[in-house]
């Protein structure tokens, strides 16, 4: 416990990311209100003409490394675009979405300090983003799965604060922030979609300060556990049985932990039967029991 509050100390401190996402979110208001005028009056109330993404479109079955597929046919469009869209909209939006050829497991979307120029949709596989503190050191800043948003906290400064890494086979959808910006100004629909994500940015990095200042180190494993289940249930994936693409150094360093203290908490709930660990797939046994470690105060 001592070697994870020594750790802890050492993390960085999730309340400085906070403020920064909070002035990026005014940033982009400030922004939309100057223009935001033409944006309202462009605003369509017909709904003859609208897409409900989970219906039809959703349905259909693609490969998610396919570097053709559009925005209407993703499996995952309910989660990174509003629910329903006017079909011209989602024209203007596919135009501007540049689809890169997979990355592989190493492969680098943007490095600390890189001008800012996209925001990332993740289509397939997960990614890591991380810190490198001025004496060398890496930190772990967040992990990033399928239908989730990278890349804005390069918004307020104009550069990128984190660098961030595929952690396995993955694919995602590049969206140059300039060209959104505009769009979003024409379509009020995906501006509030946009500020919303922002929010839930903000959100989980108060959520994270909770976990680093007051929760012990078997409670920020389990809520970490459960925060995955969740995440990977809003993509139609199994949210008792899942693979970590993450290694156990990379929780450490997310969660202010050592490793050998990961390690240490995930064998205790595997021998209580709350969890079963075969490298690095986990199975969730027992909700009630591990949220109930979370809501012990």
């Amino acid at each position: 416990m001592l070697k994870a509050r020594q750790t802890h100390a050492e993390t960085p401190n999730p309340i400085c990311r906070q403020r920064r996402l909070m002035a990026q979110f005014s940033l982009v208001q400030q922004e939309s209100e100057m223009n935001g005028a033409s944006a309202s009056e462009k605003s369509r109330s017909a709904n003859d003409d609208r897409i409900l993404f989970r219906d039809g479109a959703s349905s259909r079955k693609h490969c998610p490394h396919d570097v053709d597929i559009s925005c209407a046919s993703c499996r995952l469009n309910e989660l990174c675009l509003p629910i329903a869209l006017d079909k011209n909209e989602v024209d203007q939006l596919n135009e501007i979405v540049q689809r890169n050829r997979p990355n592989k497991k190493g492969d680098h979307l943007y490095r600390q300090g890189d001008t800012f120029k996209s925001v990332y949709a993740v289509r397939s596989g997960s990614f890591k983003s991380y810190v490198l503190t001025r004496n060398g050191n890496r930190r772990v800043t967040g992990f990033f799965l399928p239908g989730e948003i990278i890349g804005m906290d390069g918004i307020a400064s104009n550069s990128y604060t984190n660098s961030t890494m595929a952690l396995e086979h993955s694919s995602i959808c590049e969206i140059p922030f300039n060209q959104l910006e505009r769009l979003s100004q024409q379509m009020p629909a995906l501006q509030h979609h946009f500020f919303a994500i922002m929010g839930n940015e903000i959100t989980r990095d108060q959520d994270l300060h909770t976990l680093l200042s007051s929760c012990t180190a078997e409670q920020r494993i389990v809520s970490f556990l459960l925060g995955l289940s969740s995440r990977y249930a809003r993509v139609s994936l199994s949210a008792t049985r899942f693979l970590l693409p993450m290694t156990r150094s990379d929780i450490g360093e997310y969660l202010g932990l050592t490793v050998e203290t990961v390690s240490r908490i995930l064998t205790a709930l595997q021998r209580k039967s709350f969890i079963s660990v075969n490298n690095r797939e986990i199975g969730l046994l027992d909700l009630a029991a591990l949220r109930g470690i979370v809501e012990a105060t």
